[in-house]
């Protein structure tokens, strides 16, 4: 007798929509994370100018977040998502006509670093890309929050791995494989190209979002009236701070986060002088190494995880990104670099697929907008700190080493520190300790709602036959931003962002 496999149960229209608007706008994020490094290497080879950049760009997760949090749990979730997305085609589109005024007066980055005088208006314009990546970085910091909390209103809390992995995989695509070499290329056209085209596909996305049906406000005891800044964020951040495993995977990714960022916020500069490579298609190309690894991750993290043990998968990625860092700080060679790349992508993956999930289920649903909030004030809000610092480390470093081993030291540096988490991380995340949350909050959550079966999220049903990819990849979570990008975002282990990403993004 042959033993049937059960089909999965539909993740429904809203869960489709979901996903080909996220796909859309990280296409869109890979081809500008291309072109705003590109742009800045072309008004100015100091580190420390660039470093400011992206310094603009992660600030608001360091300043915002945990306010984003309470409006996170104020707010219909999906109106929060799709009206920062029509803020962010205002800005880019608005950015992308400064630069079509001026790039034709623009050096090459080879012409640049060859001696050639920086451009007249270069102050001018890095002024203006740090602005834009500024209030980018604010409306994206109230987007991703409201987008990561939307998830368990559009899935049931069953088919979490399943719709995130199949969200993350084709964003980790879209944001690391397709876009940076795409956006490479369409830079020989014109540098303000990929401007444009991320607008229009942050719109289309937008409208997408605009079109998921039901209710996406936060369930449960939700606080209404007046907003009280203070306590409603400290409810929030008190919750977490006494959740133990939960402080560790925040203080740790943060941690993370920040030795990711001191070290790729050069990777431009590193690609173009250290690799000699300085066309955009060839920066494009190496730093897909850690959008294939997180693909291929996909696939098999999941298995690896239940193999390894959650625990034990947790000290190997650290383990693994510490060695990657090392390595790309110690060669010349682009291919290594990108396979190193690949191996990092796989790291990235496997700490995800423990840590996003496990979030969603084990916070309240009333307050995982001001929870995600504060883990990603501590996950991401380092990241500021971390590209300010590798760009100056850069700067102080090179009138002592030289340009070349300036360039390197901040890999280096993160490949140490990164294995000295192993002190924290070791008698904090085992598995026993991820099982015994998970149990508590399952416990919690039955007595809270003790009658009844886990209901159907917006707009799904029960019935039907799935539509969509056909594939079924573990769950990649935005924790640490993928590090090569340098774009709005191992949520960008990191868009390039562990928790977008890249992150860690």
């Amino acid at each position: 007798m042959t033993a049937t496999r059960s089909k999965p149960a539909p993740l429904g229209a809203n869960y489709w929509k979901l996903f080909t608007a996220s796909t859309m706008t990280n296409l869109g994020d890979g081809l500008m994370a291309v072109a705003v490094v590109w742009l800045a290497s072309a008004l100015t080879r100091d580190p420390t100018l660039i470093a400011l950049v992206g310094l603009a760009s992660r600030l608001p997760w360091l300043v915002f977040s945990l306010p984003a949090g309470v409006i996170t749990d104020r707010f219909d979730r999906r109106v929060l998502v799709a009206w920062m997305d029509v803020v962010r085609v205002v800005i880019i589109a608005g950015f992308a006509v400064v630069v079509v005024l001026h790039q034709n007066t623009l050096p090459t980055p080879e012409q640049l670093a060859a001696g050639a005088p920086a451009p007249e208006r270069a102050g001018f314009l890095l002024f203006m890309l740090a602005l834009a990546s500024l209030l980018l970085g604010f409306a994206e910091v109230v987007r991703d929050n409201a987008a990561q909390t939307l998830m368990a209103s559009v899935v049931q809390k069953s088919q979490l791995e399943r719709a995130n992995g199949r969200l993350w995989g084709a964003e980790t695509a879209m944001n690391n494989f397709v876009g940076p070499p795409l956006g490479g290329v369409i830079i020989a056209v014109g540098l303000a190209l990929p401007f444009f085209l991320n607008a229009g596909l942050l719109a289309a996305g937008a409208a997408l979002i605009f079109g998921l049906t039901g209710t996406f406000l936060p369930k449960g005891e939700r606080t209404e009236g007046k907003i009280r800044w203070r306590a409603e964020m400290g409810e929030g951040f008190r919750w977490l701070w006494n959740h133990a495993l939960l402080r560790t995977l925040a203080i740790v990714l943060g941690a993370m986060n920040m030795l990711s960022a001191l070290a790729f916020v050069i990777m431009v500069l590193f690609v173009q002088e250290i690799l000699g490579l300085f066309e955009g298609w060839q920066f494009g190309i190496v730093i897909t190494g850690t959008a294939v690894g997180a693909v291929v991750g996909s696939l098999v993290a999941e298995r690896v995880s239940a193999r390894l043990t959650p625990g034990t998968s947790l000290f190997v990625s650290i383990v693994g990104m510490g060695v990657t860092f090392l390595v790309i700080g110690l060669t010349s060679s682009a291919v290594l670099v990108w396979l190193v790349g690949v191996v990092s992508g796989l790291f990235i993956v496997l700490w995800n697929v423990i840590t996003v999930s496990l979030r969603q289920r084990i916070i309240p649903d009333h307050l995982l907008g001001r929870v995600n909030s504060v883990y990603r004030f501590f996950g991401w809000g380092t990241i500021s700190l971390g590209t300010l610092l590798g760009g100056v480390l850069v700067s102080l470093g090179e009138p002592v080493l030289g340009r070349e081993w300036a360039l390197r030291m901040p890999f280096l540096l993160a490949g140490v520190a990164q294995l000295c988490l192993l002190v924290v991380a070791l008698p904090r995340l085992n598995t026993s300790r991820i099982e015994a949350a998970q149990a508590a909050a399952e416990a919690e959550q039955a007595a809270a709602a003790p009658t009844g079966a886990e209901q159907p999220p917006s707009g799904q049903t029960t019935s039907g036959a799935e539509t969509g990819p056909g594939a079924e990849p573990a769950v990649i979570g935005q924790e640490v931003p993928p590090p090569a990008t340098g774009g709005s975002g191992l949520g960008q282990i990191g868009a390039s962002d562990p928790d977008e990403a890249p992150e860690r993004r």
